[in-house]
């Protein structure tokens, strides 16, 4: 169903569009090398990198995503809040500082270090393709309902819209654009959500407590209304406070939860940002600030989601005939900011949170598009031997591919939760970037054969439960049953790299697997002090 045309929407709409495209223009003068297009130079700020990573971090999924779980199935929405929280810690004390010490562009630069260049880069390039394929389907997705809701386009040419924007950011700014982008957007979603929250609580005299309670009254009337019995009522609309109405059982919600922890530590676009600050201390002060940030939003999600229930699900305008939300299951935040702020704040949020996925898509993009220039062309078909004028020619080629198939998935994927949807990423971030990463870190053992083949496994695995999985064999390619019940594979998906890793690293007994043992002293050297890191850039 397509949405009638929201004029202040589109006003807003075009006055983000002239800054961001202002902000492009700026950045493309100033893009003049590699490391400009891929890092920013190195020369960006702790402050603005936090500020910059929770505008990377706070997606679609996480604005419209939660918002719309918490609106659906009540507490258990909050799975996804704090499971992508918990996993900045991990980042912090074990990563971070590491990170920036030994790489330059990509997470195969730190993954690779002591390691055989070519199978390491060509593992890590293709996971980190298929980690932004799947977090790319949930911003298209989001950004397609939420334009065919307000301007009234069918689905697919919003869709198409998002991936040209996204192709022209990237394309002329690089990471100084994309960067610049995703602060201006943090700060604006940041804004934007702390009024709805206000808005919402101020009506019930700022007790969180009132809200609820209302919140379980409006699911119990539903319930009524659909034919059940008084008890039957009750216990529906009391469902909402506890877990068990989106995940179903202790393995779900396990396996979920790894997923989103362990994720977060490897997830290509957001280590990429570690490489854009000049030095480790910096690198600290970016996920310091950026925890902060995360932690205010996701608090402000939880109220949005039950403010939905109480404002969005009582109101008829916002409500197809069926009684599902106009514009897809995704708009439960879009219609509370209608309802809170009229026609003109709904504008404000629409631009904010096509800003949002903007910022993200662009930082997807880039990182897909380093994988196959640096990781692929440069340093494994070129062999280090490339000249910096190519390796740009190479990024920006796949970035235009890389926009193509966006938007097809995203016009394949469109009736998916894109919170769902971004879990999916993580499981495979969590299954293979992760323990490849992690273990190339801080295991002396480990060899090039061990990580290699961990790591395939571990994707190989999570990609193939993920695809048997009710998410896609179900929702998707349109079978009865799915062969793999949960929703997530990272319980088994992650363990089984982390047990490949390990086991076929102790059986290694060739002279690159001696190598690669001995060159871990010199590797923690560099990730613990920083002598011969990469500086930033002089601008």
């Amino acid at each position: 169903m397509n949405g009638a045309t929201n004029w202040s929407a589109i006003a807003m709409f075009a006055a983000f569009v002239a800054i961001t495209l202002a902000i492009t223009r700026w950045a493309a003068r100033r893009t003049r090398t590699a490391a400009d297009f891929y890092a920013a130079g190195g020369g960006i700020t702790g402050f603005q990198n936090g500020l910059a990573i929770a505008g990377d971090f706070m997606s679609a999924a996480s604005f419209l995503g939660i918002s719309a779980q918490i609106y659906a199935d009540g507490y258990d929405g909050l799975i996804y809040s704090i499971g992508f929280l918990v996993g900045w810690p991990i980042v912090l004390f074990l990563i971070a500082e590491r990170l920036r010490n030994l790489g330059r562009y990509t997470f195969a630069d730190v993954a690779s270090f002591r390691f055989a260049q070519t199978p390491v880069r060509c593992f890590a390039a293709i996971s980190t393709l298929l980690v932004v394929l799947f977090y790319l389907i949930a911003q298209m997705v989001g950004a397609g309902q939420l334009i065919r809701l307000l301007f009234g386009l069918p689905y697919p040419y919003a869709v198409a819209i998002v991936g040209v924007m996204m192709t022209l950011y990237v394309l002329f700014g690089g990471m100084i654009a994309t960067t610049w982008v995703q602060i201006v957007k943090a700060v604006l979603l940041l804004g934007a959500a702390s009024f709805i929250a206000a808005a919402v609580l101020w009506r019930f005299g700022f007790s969180p407590e009132a809200l609820f309670a209302r919140a379980v009254e409006v699911k119990t009337a539903a319930a009524a209304a659909t034919g059940a019995t008084p008890t039957e009522a009750a216990t529906a609309g009391r469902a909402i406070m506890g877990p068990g109405g989106f995940i179903k059982d202790p393995v779900s919600a396990l396996s979920l939860g790894l997923a989103l922890m362990f994720g977060t530590a490897g997830l290509p676009h957001i280590l990429m940002r570690f490489f854009t600050v000049p030095d480790a201390k910096a690198a600290r002060t970016s996920v310091l600030w950026a925890t902060g940030w995360i932690a205010y939003f996701y608090i402000l999600t939880f109220v949005i989601g039950f403010g939905a229930i109480v404002l969005v699900a009582t109101n008829p305008s916002y409500l197809a005939p069926g009684g599902a939300l106009l514009g897809g299951s995704n708009m439960a935040a879009m219609h509370l900011s209608h309802a809170v702020g009229g026609d003109l704040f709904l504008g404000f949020v629409s631009a904010v949170a096509f800003a949002t996925i903007l910022a993200v898509v662009a930082g997807l993009t880039l990182s897909g598009a380093s994988a196959v220039s640096h990781d692929l062309y440069a340093s494994v078909l070129r062999r280090g031997r490339a000249d910096q004028a190519a390796e740009l020619r190479v990024s920006r080629g796949t970035v235009v591919v890389l926009a193509l198939i966006a938007i097809g998935l995203g016009i394949l994927f469109e009736q998916q939760n894109v919170a769902f949807m971004v879990s999916l990423a993580f499981a495979l971030a969590a299954s293979a970037n992760f323990p490849v990463l992690i273990l190339s870190l801080l295991w002396s053992g480990c060899t090039t054969r061990g990580v290699v083949a961990g790591g395939v496994v571990g994707l190989g695995l999570a990609l193939g439960l993920t695809i048997l999985s009710p998410a896609v064999w179900v929702a998707v390619l349109g079978n009865a049953q799915a062969i793999f019940p949960y929703g997530s594979p990272a319980l088994f998906s992650m363990p089984a790299a982390f047990l490949t890793i390990w086991l076929v690293s102790r059986l290694d007994r060739s002279g690159r697997a001696a190598i690669d043992r001995a060159g871990y002293p010199a590797q923690r050297v560099r990730s613990e002090t920083g002598i011969g890191a990469a500086g930033a850039s002089a601008h």
